[in-house]
């Protein structure tokens, strides 16, 4: 016996095909790394170069800065939740995961040509931040606060220079001086060296 067809009304138009919308970021992801500005990135080119029509893009996304913002989320990876037993394990853990992701030739040599441009683009890097950058930043700062709460670093030092002082040097080797190697161990490097200069004195 056959189901009996649902009565609710079909909808139209064709479902969204997950293999174009790899197709469609795939292509910007070549135009990028071949050269291609944000900014010189256009719809038509995109699909032309994914080998879709121009309508199937904006079926899927309603303009350039939304699909670059898919763009970007498409190099990243979930991060790994502290495991919340030692402040200085789990600040390790966090520039750890900034290490491997700045290894990862493609995803810093994109981020590099991004980040460069971004200053023409405010709307598209505000939108980066606030879905990709900021979440981090929180894990981060709430790794920051239990340290306080700890003891394990003073507290009157403000934890968003300090933040900046853990990320930074990680964040520069990664993408603004791509010829620095990134060697196991840095975070570990990083993390002691820091938290030397910001534990509680005597």
């Amino acid at each position: 016996m056959t189901a009996p067809e649902s009565s609710a009304p079909r909808l139209r138009g064709r479902p969204r095909s997950p293999a174009a919308d790899a197709a469609i970021i795939e292509a910007a992801l070549r135009l990028l790394e071949e050269g291609a500005s944000v900014g010189g990135l256009s719809i038509e080119g995109i699909a032309r170069e994914a080998g879709v029509g121009k309508a199937t893009v904006y079926r899927r996304w309603p303009g350039k800065d939304a699909l670059m913002l898919d763009v970007l989320r498409s190099l990243e990876e979930p991060s790994p939740e502290p495991a919340g037993v030692s402040v200085r394990d789990d600040l390790v853990t966090v520039l750890e995961f900034m290490r491997r992701r700045g290894l990862a030739k493609r995803h810093s040599a994109l981020l590099r040509n991004v980040i460069t441009q971004m200053h023409a683009h405010k709307e598209l890097w505000r939108a980066y931040d606030e879905n990709v950058i900021a979440a981090r930043r929180a894990t981060l700062r709430a790794v920051l606060r239990r340290g306080r709460e700890s003891g394990e670093i003073r507290a009157d030092v403000d934890l968003e220079l300090l933040a900046d002082l853990f990320t930074g040097p990680m964040l520069a080797r990664a993408m603004l001086h791509e010829w620095k190697e990134l060697p196991d161990g840095l975070a570990e490097r990083i993390v002691d060296t820091v938290l030397e200069g910001v534990s509680p004195r005597g």
